[in-house]
């Protein structure tokens, strides 16, 4: 690896992105894997702005609700003044399609769909990507796709039609979720097309002529040491250890042992010897009993959590709801070796995230932050059919890059708020263990304590 840093701001040979509605970062980390610099992440949660600054060091983290932005002062803030936006991608949330006889995109509740209309068409971008839910295509919803394409062309853009809903699992992802894509260019830009399947889902739902059989959950956590050895993972997230097994070619992927796991993103300095992500769930010894009387591939019948099959995909991973509806947790899975959910990491495996990706140290936030993200390797294939439309030659930049500070893996809401100067959002459940936690995890790396696990 080289040791001069480089940084994405300067590098100018790469298209250039906006990611509204920017989470923690799988569309960001997808787009600059395909080549794409991302300038801007625009996210009104403080939580999600700390965990995307840490990980994509050189972006821009807007912390304010896109409806309060004009495309101007995006620029402004992005710092990239008058330079040309090759795509704005995001997923705005759609609701309100309850209404009947009324335009839905009328619908107070969808206003942030159409700011993102409304931004692509102010930041002059050459290209958009919409995502959303594949519900958004059935029955009476399909008027409100009806009325967007009919909003995008007002802006001067078409879209690609007929619309389609890409699964991840069809692109190397060990998990079924599927989403809808929307491809827009503006008029006298050429038009992405979707991208062809590169994998056959492992459980064998769909079968494509010739292509290899995709990962399975095997492949994604049959290397990963149990977090259940680690009593350091009962106070913090991350732990120094040896115990990781041989890898799976994707797993070695997720793990960046070769050049090319990194595609054409940049090579971020950290440290591989260290488990991150990953801090422990206390289950009661009933719970694990039932846990292990679990078949692979079903659901557990009183949690109804549903357990991994080995050579099979995970269910879809879900966000469970934020903190102003109540905060509930979504189930994450039973591991399909050991009598427990998965760790955030192992969600993040099951999910295309490479593990120098970190996810805020709680497990509610974390898994918060994996639900509501694009698979990483489904958002480079769509970024991908971007760059060839645009018709640029991926670059793979020089050097590396450091990640951020640590500390704001740790931040509670009310601090993650403070750091980034805005107002705390309305929360029924602020995660207090956040403080404990990081003071924790700062005295241990103080001391040089994170423990070494042999074997």
């Amino acid at each position: 690896m080289a040791n001069r840093t480089v940084s994405q701001k300067t590098s100018g040979n790469r298209p250039l992105g906006i990611d509204l509605f920017a989470g923690a970062g799988g569309m960001s980390l997808g787009f600059e894997q395909a080549g794409f610099d991302v300038a801007a992440a625009v996210e009104v949660d403080p939580i999600h702005c700390a965990v995307h600054k840490f990980n994509f060091p050189d972006t821009v983290v807007i912390p304010h609700s896109v409806s309060a932005l004009t495309g101007e002062e995006i620029r402004r803030l992005a710092g990239i003044g008058n330079r040309e936006i090759d795509c704005v991608f995001g997923g705005p949330p759609c609701q309100g399609f309850s209404l009947i006889g009324q335009r839905i995109l009328a619908d107070p509740r969808n206003s942030l769909v159409m700011d993102f209309v409304r931004l692509v068409a102010e930041l002059d971008a050459k290209t958009f990507v919409f995502e959303n839910v594949k519900g958004l295509t059935v029955g009476k919803h399909k008027a409100f796709l009806d009325e967007l394409v009919e909003a995008f062309e007002k802006h001067g853009y078409r879209v690609r039609l007929p619309w389609r809903v890409l699964d991840a699992a069809a692109y190397g992802v060990p998990q079924h979720r599927q989403r809808l894509i929307l491809f827009g260019a503006k008029i006298g830009c050429d038009l992405p097309d979707y991208p062809l399947p590169s994998t056959n889902p492992a459980d064998g739902q769909r079968h494509m002529q010739g292509l290899p059989i995709g990962p399975t959950s095997k492949d994604a956590l049959g290397d990963l040491p149990d977090a259940d050895r680690f009593e350091t993972l009962m106070e913090t997230d991350a732990v120094k250890t040896s115990a990781f097994k041989e890898p799976s070619d994707y797993a070695a992927e997720l793990r960046c042992m070769t050049n090319d796991a990194w595609h054409y993103g940049y090579v971020r300095d950290w440290n591989p010897a260290i488990l991150t992500s990953s801090a422990r769930t206390v289950h009661t010894e009933i719970s694990k009993r039932r846990f292990g009387e679990t078949d692979p591939g079903s659901a557990e019948p009183i949690s109804r959590f549903f357990k991994l099959s080995p050579d099979g995909l995970s269910n879809t991973l879900r966000a469970g709801t934020d903190g102003a509806r109540g905060a509930f947790t979504s189930p994450r899975p039973i591991h399909f070796r050991y009598n427990r959910c998965v760790t955030v990491r192992e969600m993040a495996r099951l999910h295309g995230f490479p593990d120098w990706f970190r996810l805020h140290a709680t497990k509610w936030h974390g898994a918060r932050q994996i639900g509501n993200a694009v698979p990483p390797p489904l958002a480079r294939a769509i970024a991908s059919t971007v760059v060839k439309a645009l018709g640029n030659e991926p670059l793979r930049p020089a050097g590396s890059m450091p990640l951020g500070d640590e500390a704001l893996l740790y931040m509670e809401l009310s601090e993650a708020a403070e750091h980034f100067g805005v107002q705390k959002p309305p929360s029924k459940r602020d995660r207090k263990s956040g403080a404990k936690k990081r003071k924790q995890h700062e005295i241990e790396a103080s001391q040089g304590r994170l423990k070494v696990v042999n074997g």
